[in-house]
């Protein structure tokens, strides 16, 4: 039966209906993460190294699809629940028309800077040249992969989370079984694994578009529309968080790479990219149950409910507490299972893997409040509250203890970092809500 975002929600209603978005996030990282499989375990440590050296400028650039997506979903989930849907429609056309320009121009510009950019990250010889190669293709399908970041989100707003899963599957397992043909098979190694990367990009972009270019059963439709700087401002506005979150991801991973280059060389370059596979696949648990109940509490926020506000919140939080426990107890478990997947080749880098690993994961304690209080308030519009939460926990708290740890603990104080940089969020996060409680009445 289809849950409509204007309904009352228990707690298993509000689990089925986030259910798909946090399978299509799961699917989106793990998709991700098949190119490091196949890349470090049948073409080499070095092009390993270097697909984790210029990832975080691929998804800084990526991260306006996010923008844009929650932000825009934000808007229209709240122009929805006050009544006006012909106006939500226009706005939902406007976002997606003016991502897609955006993500082409950035994607030319990129392909031809990329290899400056490379050189400044710290890449040079081989990984010079294995970073130009896999960035300038995957720039290609840019523009696709900010689509499929954006409708990830819209999905939900327009009722048919489901759908929106179908097509991250059909994604994911295109690109999951032509990453094993192209460099399992074939043997085109780096390019091939790109190439995979990309056709499934393009498949979680267009089929989206194509469904709301044509008549639909959902709550939105692609219409005419036309440039409107004040929703399209609110928009980036209200999902700068998410923005930020990613950029900051990016330039903090940079950090990290620089980090462990000194500490640690190349080997402690490819251990850390096999803890961020595995961290994009836990994250993903927290950020899709934000993006799936992002449009139900932009919903009721419009509709002035402000009794379902404060379920939505009391609910959201248990449901957070038991995954952080859940998550941490399973990392710990897991690790050394996850460490042999991608590095089992070498020992020395196996022991380095599984002992970061083992220390990083310490954070899920704390980080899915800090994401779910960032979307929260995404969803009320409020993207002020929502970047700085963002903005404090994955840029100034982790560019500190990252930089600073290091000093004491030598490598211990990189796998450290996050775990104090999300205990300072935490305490960002509690105070914003506690101080805007009467604004919102949430609580």
């Amino acid at each position: 039966m289809r849950i409509q975002i204007s309904e009352h929600f228990t707690v298993p209603k509000l689990l089925r209906f986030v259910f798909p978005s946090v399978v299509m996030m799961i699917f989106t990282s793990i998709y991700s993460v098949v190119d490091g499989f196949f890349v470090s375990n049948y073409v080499g440590k070095t092009p390993f190294a270097a697909v984790n050296l210029i990832m975080p400028f691929l998804m800084a650039i990526g991260s306006i699809g996010f923008m844009l997506g929650t932000g825009g979903s934000a808007l229209v989930a709240k122009t929805c629940g006050e009544g006006d849907d012909k106006r939500a429609n226009r706005y939902f056309s406007m976002v997606i028309t003016a991502a897609f320009l955006i993500g082409f121009v950035l994607a030319v510009l990129g392909f031809c800077f990329i290899r400056p950019i490379a050189k400044l990250m710290g890449a040079d010889g081989a990984m010079l040249k294995f970073c130009v190669l896999y960035g300038r293709i995957l720039l290609c399908t840019m523009p696709m992969f900010m689509l499929q970041n954006m409708f990830q989100s819209f999905f939900v707003t327009a009722e048919k989370p489901q759908l929106g899963l179908y097509v991250i599957l059909a994604a994911g397992v295109a690109n999951m079984v032509l990453d094993f043909l192209f460099v399992a098979v074939f043997r085109w190694g780096l390019t091939g694994a790109a190439i995979a990367t990309c056709i499934g990009e393009t498949i979680g972009g267009i089929v989206p578009l194509i469904y709301f270019l044509r008549p639909n059963s959902s709550r939105l439709k692609l219409v005419k529309t036309r440039l409107e700087w004040k929703p399209l401002w609110r928009s980036c506005s209200n999902g700068a968080s998410e923005m930020m979150t990613n950029l900051s991801m990016s330039l903090v991973n940079t950090l990290y790479n620089y980090q462990l280059m000194r500490f640690a060389g190349e080997d402690g370059v490819a251990a850390f990219g096999v803890i961020m596979y595995v961290n994009f696949i836990f994250l993903a648990i927290y950020m899709g149950y934000s993006i799936g109940s992002a449009p139900i509490v932009g919903y009721h926020y419009g509709a002035k409910h402000h009794d379902e506000l404060r379920g939505l919140l009391r609910r959201s939080m248990g449901i957070v507490l038991a995954a952080a426990v859940l998550l941490t107890v399973s990392s710990e478990l897991l690790s050394s299972t996850l460490a042999k997947i991608f590095v089992s080749y070498d020992a020395g880098l196996y022991a380095m893997t599984l002992h970061g690993f083992r220390l990083y994961s310490l954070s899920y304690l704390l980080c899915g409040f800090n994401i779910f209080g960032s979307a929260f308030f995404t969803a009320l519009n409020d993207g002020l509250v929502s970047a700085m939460i963002s903005f404090a926990r994955t840029l100034v708290f982790q560019i500190v203890c990252v930089l600073v740890l290091p000093i004491f603990f030598a490598l211990n104080g990189v796998w450290c970092s996050i775990l104090l940089a999300e205990l300072l969020g935490l305490i960002v996060t509690v105070s914003l809500l506690i101080a805007n409680r009467k604004k919102y009445q949430y609580f």
